[in-house]
């Protein structure tokens, strides 16, 4: 097996993996450390698409280029991507910072539930019981009223 086959495996490995953890992921947290896995794996994809095995760096040396040089865009391409990377997840931990604090929770559905239940008194939703609800004993049930 080359090493080109085991980078190539290792990288469509990790952006699986990462987007496996988005997409079966509850918890926000590590739906985005799947986000950061799988831009790895992609980050990883572009490097090895712009190297040439046996290439040397673009540099001019001795009056001329290397005859086999290594691509520098996809290189280029990666630190931009990283950068940007580095800040979406700084801004995405800040905003889970502030849905923990707002909800209580990390989960998706609780704070969708809260949401809903925000959105809900904000608009005056009334939640009543259902016409087809068996009838409460006043002497051993309450309703709530949310």
């Amino acid at each position: 097996m080359t090493l080109a086959i085991i980078l190539y495996t290792g990288a469509i490995g990790l952006l699986v993996i990462g987007l496996a953890g988005v997409v079966m992921s509850s918890h926000l947290f590590r739906m985005l450390l799947g986000l950061v896995i799988a831009e790895a794996g992609a980050n990883l994809l572009l490097i090895l698409a712009g190297y040439r095995w046996g290439g040397a760096a673009p540099i001019w040396q001795a009056g001329q280029f290397p005859t086999t040089m290594v691509d520098p865009v996809p290189q280029a391409m990666v630190l931009t991507a990283i950068v940007i990377g580095v800040g979406v997840q700084a801004l995405a931990i800040a905003l889970l910072i502030r849905h923990r604090h707002y909800s209580g929770t990390l989960q998706r559905t609780g704070g969708l539930n809260q949401l809903q239940a925000d959105l809900d008194r904000e608009a005056g939703v009334r939640h009543t019981r259902s016409s087809d609800a068996p009838t409460l004993n006043p002497l051993t049930e309450v309703e709530h009223v949310h």
